[in-house]
């Protein structure tokens, strides 16, 4: 029978020790505030592959200190039962610059403390990307990084890593959550451990130096002697985050530092954001800080970091208009580099990029005309990084993996997107271009001459609720038998459905990625070689849409794509029957 509101407020009060977020439960109480409680309180804040992320707020539905002690306890009796020689080996613990990063991060390493687990602390508010790099130099079982990337000011996360220093992936996500669950109350909020037990090392300077000396080699192999054009000059933003350190380190590294200027009304960590609606380079408006910072200084490329520098972002003006670069076309430009650069010398159908399943197939296309080795994964960095592991192990050279959401991953630095690492590599590749007479820009143009152009018409719809989400995907997959056969006038060629587990290009139609039944996900394949995706985002109450078609001009493969868009709103998800927003 399910607990009354008053017995689950009871037990929160009975565990918290956090004196803000016991007076928050009190006050609701002392309120009557029934409906705001049971929002809180009766749904636990899920541990899923992305680890935590959520408002920081009381009640076991949020992001607060009882929960991230919870998250701790479970994590560290999970790899004590999994792993060998835990203790000795340890965790890395890192941090943003958000509110209350530093105090979860704090009472992370005194749960695993209490548990006799060493603990690699980052002294400092650091970028995600340093959290898995030394999970790896470090030889530490996990890594934990406290935060909550490009999300609203409001919210926090909690983000692991596992031994191989890639994100988790099943079964290890619901075996931590099995384990958190049986380790519900706190042993220890002693936050002084940190500064006082022997088990705590501060770690910075272990890692900082061997950091960027694999930077360097990733962006400038042994050998390659490149010197940096003078004249490539940028604009970079850390848009209040955590990324102008690493990033001012990375251009001393390349030779250039004197040729970055910085945003500097957004220089400095802030946790409010203050110049921005949403601290997400993607969103519409978030780069205009670092356009007419620009602008002044006659400066025409501009790159930007999200708060914990792992998302990267490009501009570039050409002519009088400013391009901002999508994810999709940044991803094709380095991997294009890299591949130009591939020594003559090694075998190229042993190279290998990966590419999500909703990010452009341009790479893919790029893949087949060269010769290497395209492989594309579910969403997210920890397909990525772990199937790049994969390759690796039999004997593929991975050079390189990115995703439409501003994610690039260059292996040799890390298995996850750092902002940093694909910084330093597109920089060097900008100047490499510059000695042909290009700009990124024109480089992109050339590529597009080369194997064609795709454009893509990406957006989202804002659902009422899970629920709503659910109903329009099974109305779409009830529009034909197996599944639809057409949007608008275009034929569906082929159908994969990784929610039900079915691929009609298969032979047994069995699909080629990994099925999950809890969250929704279509990819289709048409006649012309357009394709798309729909899912279900897993963080936010989101539709997305993924479109992209070909064409033998920029202008008709968009025409093409948001004809798509358009088909897939009027035909499958009708905005006004079910209440959905369109972005």
């Amino acid at each position: 029978m399910a607990k009354d509101i008053k017995e689950l407020a009871s037990e929160w009060l009975e565990l918290d020790e956090d004196k803000s977020t016991r007076d928050e439960i009190y006050a609701l109480l002392h309120r009557g505030s029934t409906d705001e409680l049971e929002r809180r309180l009766r749904n636990r804040i899920a541990f899923g592959t992305a680890g935590l992320r959520g408002p920081m707020q009381a009640g076991f539905a949020c992001m607060n200190s009882l929960t991230v002690i919870q998250a701790s306890q479970g994590l560290a009796a999970y790899l004590l039962q999994t792993e060998d020689n835990v203790k000795k080996r340890g965790v890395v613990i890192g941090r943003d610059a958000r509110h209350n990063s530093e105090k979860f991060a704090k009472l992370a390493a005194a749960a695993f403390v209490a548990k006799g687990i060493k603990v690699w602390w980052y002294e400092t508010p650091s970028h995600t990307p340093l959290v898995p790099f030394g999970v790896r130099e470090l030889g530490a079982v996990a890594g934990i990084m406290v935060t909550a990337s490009h999300n609203p000011a409001k919210d926090n996360g909690y983000k692991v890593y596992w031994s191989n220093g890639c994100q988790i992936i099943p079964p290890h996500d619901s075996g931590i959550a099995e384990a958190i669950m049986e380790n519900l109350k706190p042993t220890t909020w002693d936050m002084s451990v940190v500064d006082e037990s022997l088990l705590v090392e501060g770690s910075l300077g272990l890692v900082i130096d061997k950091y960027h000396k694999a930077i360097l080699c990733a962006a400038q192999p042994e050998g390659s002697h490149i010197t940096m054009s003078p004249d490539l000059k940028f604009v970079y933003t850390p848009m209040h985050g955590v990324g102008l350190h690493a990033m001012t380190r990375c251009a001393q590294t390349l030779g250039i530092a004197s040729q970055m200027t910085v945003v500097e009304a957004q220089a400095q960590p802030d946790p409010d954001f203050p110049t921005v609606k949403f601290p997400n380079p993607e969103e519409k408006g978030a780069l205009d800080l670092a356009v007419e910072t620009a602008e002044r200084s006659s400066i025409r490329l501009i790159l930007a970091s999200d708060p914990d520098a792992d998302r990267l972002a490009a501009a570039e003006k050409v002519d009088d208009r400013w391009h901002i670069f999508t994810g999709n076309q940044l991803g094709v430009l380095i991997g294009s580099y890299l591949l130009e650069r591939y020594p003559c010398s090694k075998p190229r159908d042993k190279l290998a990029m990966l590419a999500s399943t909703v990010s452009s197939r341009m790479l893919a296309a790029m893949a087949k005309k060269e010769g290497f080795k395209l492989t594309e994964t579910l969403t997210g960095f920890k397909w990525l990084g772990n199937a790049a592991r994969d390759l690796d192990s039999k004997g593929y050279d991975v050079v390189f993996a990115f995703e439409e959401a501003l994610g690039y991953m260059i292996p040799q630095t890390v298995h996850d997107k750092d902002s940093i690492s694909a910084a330093a590599v597109f920089l060097t590749a900008t100047s490499q271009w510059s000695t042909q007479g290009l700009t990124p820009y024109a480089k992109l143009q050339s590529l597009y001459q080369h194997l064609g152009y795709f454009e893509d018409a990406n957006t989202y719809l804002v659902s009422p609720s899970p629920s709503v989400t659910r109903l329009v995907f099974t109305t779409i997959r009830a529009m034909g038998s197996p599944h639809p056969t057409t949007i608008g006038n275009r034929e569906i060629v082929r159908w994969r459905d990784l929610t039900l587990g079915y691929d009609s290009k298969s032979k047994d139609r069995t699909p080629d990625l990994p099925v999950d039944v809890t969250s929704q996900m279509i990819t289709c394949e048409l006649e012309d070689g357009a394709v798309f995706t729909v899912r279900g985002s897993g963080t936010e109450p989101k539709i997305k849409l993924y479109i992209e078609c070909q064409g033998s001009s920029s202008a008709e493969a968009k025409e093409g794509a948001n004809g798509i868009l358009g088909d897939l709103l009027r035909e499958w998800f009708k905005p006004e029957e079910y209440g959905l927003n369109l972005a």
